[in-house]
């Protein structure tokens, strides 16, 4: 045989084994992220535009009073430094993020001022949680993810240095008072949190197992390398369970049931918290593309983010906030009662909000 003949052969098989790659590792992605989908817009009839808040990363919303509390941040800034996205450009960074509050009924929003936090690297805010004290209803716990400069290095190579910043305000109040900083190395590349009602403790997700590199990427394909990690006031941080994938929003149910959002795998992922405060999978629910943070409504159902165009927010709006927008989705989680309930479909899926003209940042809310 040839040396041509050969060439030939090694190119066949090749060829083959790319084909047999994209037909059954990339092309489940690209479709998951949005290749070719066309957005069906529904939902869109009752929505109203607040200018005032921008590159609002998270909100929460406080049910007994239908307030929505919001991380926020600069457009301008995003491009530059958000470390979840391997934008590392400190110098552009914004370092007086915010947390507002916006009352739907009035349309008022107020932007809360800190007191007594006097960090000179800032606030550059990603996911929240707030909630209500165990001891007092009107007082609330805010839980922050900061992604702070590091003090040392090339944020490329060394990645950001985050924490976690807990205030404590008042319903209805213009000011959160800071309470401390967490700050420990399992803390690696949390996204979101959801916080106690004693404001001692919370659980946070890590996005990546790593901070920096192109190795994150292999998370793309199913590396399972993110976590969820819970720290204590007094006892610190542990794992709360590791090696899941695509770790993105996080939201707990009063009954101790947690949901995490794969943003990768565009799957809801169900866990039961353990007396030592670890988490064990219970379930999965699958949906039909890319997702983002999630919250729990008065009646037990949990509301996510979804994006038809996954690609389009990676690489474009995040590159060009101000001109290009993503396509955005809502997606509610509920029990199943239906009759096919009682052949395995545990949950329903609704697909409740489907825009094209701008981006849902969160997870919408249904106030009750």
């Amino acid at each position: 045989m040839g040396v041509g003949r050969i060439l030939l052969n090694i190119l066949v098989v090749l060829a083959a084994i790319a084909g047999g790659f994209y037909q059954l590792k990339l092309k489940p992605i690209l479709v998951k992220f949005g290749q070719g989908r066309v957005i069906d817009p529904r939902g869109n009839t009752d929505c109203t535009t607040v200018p005032e808040l921008k590159a609002c990363e998270k909100l929460v919303l406080h049910q007994p009073s239908g307030v929505v509390y919001l991380a926020c941040s600069t457009q301008e800034s995003r491009p530059h430094w958000l470390p979840n996205a391997q934008r590392f450009n400190a110098t552009g960074a914004s370092r007086t993020d915010y947390v507002a509050s916006y009352n739907p009924q009035s349309g008022k929003v107020t932007k809360l001022k800190t007191v007594n936090f006097n960090s000179p690297r800032g606030l550059s805010l990603h996911g929240m949680d707030v909630v209500a004290s165990s001891s007092n209803p009107s007082e609330l716990w805010v839980y922050l993810v900061n992604h702070r400069e590091p003090l040392s290095g090339d944020p490329k190579v060394v990645g950001a240095d985050s924490s976690v910043e807990v205030f404590k305000t008042t319903l209805g109040g213009s000011t959160m008072e800071y309470v401390r900083t967490v700050e420990d190395p399992l803390l690696l590349t949390p996204n979101d949190l959801t916080g106690t009602p004693d404001g001692k403790a919370f659980w946070v997700t890590n996005d990546y197992g790593v901070k920096t590199g192109l190795i994150r990427d292999l998370d793309l394909l199913g590396r399972a390398t993110t976590s969820v990690v819970y720290c204590h006031e007094t006892e610190g941080c542990k794992y709360a369970i590791q090696n899941m994938h695509g770790n993105n929003g996080i939201a707990q149910a009063p009954n101790g049931t947690f949901y995490v959002v794969n943003a990768i795998g565009g799957q809801l992922t169900v866990l039961e918290k353990q007396a030592d405060n670890t988490l064990i999978i219970t379930d999965v629910i699958e949906s039909d593309r890319s997702m983002d943070n999630a919250s729990i409504d008065s009646e037990g159902d949990v509301w996510v983010a979804g994006f038809p165009k996954a690609l389009v927010l990676v690489y474009e709006h995040f590159a060009n906030p101000t001109k290009v927008v993503s396509p955005s989705t809502a997606f509610r989680f509920s029990i199943n009662t239906g009759p096919n309930s009682f052949y395995g479909q545990k949950f329903k899926v609704d697909r409740v909000c489907d825009r094209s003209s701008y981006t849902l940042s969160v997870a919408c809310h249904r106030i009750t």
